[in-house]
């Protein structure tokens, strides 16, 4: 009996030193990952991103991983220094879309498609566009998941049901390849920040580009942000939303997702509306943003609008027209997102439930110059990346300041197929210097623009 009671009391002791230690330690519990990789040094502020969607389907002949890492340089070159990869899991084969099914259709949140590569060619992806002072984010798709994503049957109460108890596609949508979560469900949520914490750990990317932002409720934002900056305490992490809600800022996005600007650039085209239109929607989409660092990303092109609405060949006038819009996209208050292809004039159409590659070789060179210099300017320019807009904008002519302390840039851009007379206001009256050639370009009472030409012009 004797011995037992010692034991009894030496087990006693251990319990209380055990919590005693834990009562100690306030630190978080920790993570059932490793970190892999170094801390990426060239991480650019939020207000100097450019950023690269890569389809990866299309971006090569191979159609893999290995086949974006082997153009790198190309991008490097355009002037990018955000790389943001299209979905790169598994695909969803039940119930699926298209030839190959919808990358937004995620089989497993902890994969690598093996259509693409592996885990491994990711990580020499990540390392080498580190290597060339490139960001990696990655697609991530938290509102809904493949029908054969193994949640289905190991956590049926993480989704969304009908009154019947059926699991329901997202409301308000045809995507019946896709199930809605639901984020009323606390476990879901935590397994879903897991997965998202195990990319940064394992494959040391800089952040992420969520789907269907606007649909999914604020505070999972807000808890997943929080929690994936703390993973990188001595790194920023780049987070876009795609999404127009104000309220993805509080939650910690760096930028949302210039839908109105785009809808309101095509208008400009399609319906010959005045150009003073994009200021409009400019002033739409920074109403009640706060803070000046705060950015909209905006675009001529990207997946979704490149499969359903056109090419920007298609939709802004041809390479002329296209690249007129671009310089107005990239400079007015935005951060420019650049979609695979449209730097060379690509004139085919990506259908990204398929494997359509592109045929690099079709570049069209001179197109291709021509974004480099609207690139690289912006990459120069203070003024363009962090200055306050002013607008001037004709029926015809796009035309804005944007000033940061001594430096001050003058954008013209004829968004039209004839040649305009632009009146200049007294406030832009006087000599500039043009930013690209540095040749002094003197404003009088008007200027004459020719068809979709522009003007960068510098104090």
């Amino acid at each position: 009996m004797k011995s037992n009671i010692n034991i009894f009391y030496t087990l006693l002791i251990a319990l209380a030193f055990i919590s005693c230690s834990s009562s100690d330690d306030n630190s978080t519990p920790p993570s059932p990952y490793t970190q892999y990789g170094a801390a990426f040094e060239k991480m650019p502020d939020k207000q100097d991103a450019i950023i690269y969607q890569v389809n990866i389907r299309a971006f090569s002949q191979a159609g893999t991983l290995k086949g974006v890492q082997e153009r790198l340089s190309q991008i490097q070159e355009l002037g990018a220094n955000v790389i943001y990869l299209m979905p790169i899991y598994p695909v969803g084969k039940v119930k699926a879309s298209g030839e190959l099914g919808s990358p937004y259709a995620v089989q497993d949140y902890k994969a690598v498609n093996p259509d693409f590569g592996t885990l491994q060619d990711l990580q020499v992806l990540v390392e080498e566009a580190h290597k060339k002072n490139m960001a990696v984010v990655l697609d991530w798709v938290a509102n809904h998941t493949a029908w054969d994503n193994p949640w289905i049957t190991q956590h049926p109460n993480w989704y969304q049901k009908d009154g019947e108890g059926n699991i329901i596609i997202p409301p308000g949508t045809n995507y019946t390849d896709v199930a809605q979560l639901d984020f009323n469900n606390a476990e879901m949520k935590d397994a879903m920040i897991d997965a998202m914490s195990y990319w940064i750990y394992n494959a040391n990317i800089d952040g992420f580009r969520c789907d269907y932002a606007d649909f999914v409720a604020p505070g999972f934002w807000t808890a997943a942000i929080t929690k994936l900056r703390s993973i990188k305490k001595n790194q920023k992490i780049l987070m876009l939303a795609e999404g127009s809600k104000i309220s993805h800022f509080t939650s910690g996005f760096d930028y949302t997702f210039g839908f109105n600007f785009f809808s309101a650039l095509e208008k400009v085209f399609k319906d010959n509306l005045s150009a003073s239109t994009l200021q409009n929607s400019n002033a739409t989409e920074y109403a009640n943003i706060y803070t000046t660092d705060s950015k909209v990303v905006r675009y001529t092109s990207n997946h979704d609008v490149n499969l359903t609405d056109g090419t920007p060949l298609e939709l802004f006038g041809g390479k002329k027209g296209s690249v007129a819009s671009f310089v107005v996209t990239a400079y007015l208050k935005s951060v420019p997102m650049i979609y695979n292809g449209q730097e060379i004039g690509y004139a085919q159409r990506l259908n990204y439930f398929a494997r359509t590659p592109i045929d690099w070789s079709a570049a069209d060179t001179d197109m291709l110059a021509e974004y480099k210099k609207i690139i690289a300017f912006r990459n120069s320019s203070n003024a363009i990346k962090r200055g306050t807009f002013t607008g001037y904008s004709s029926d015809a002519v796009s035309a804005f300041t944007m000033v940061k302390e001594a430096e001050k840039v003058l954008v013209l851009s004829n968004l039209t197929n004839s040649s305009v007379k632009y009146l200049v206001a007294p406030a832009l009256k006087g000599t500039w210097k043009d930013a690209f050639s540095g040749a002094t370009v003197t404003l009088d009472s008007e200027t004459t623009l020719l068809p979709y030409q522009y003007l960068i012009l510098k104090n």
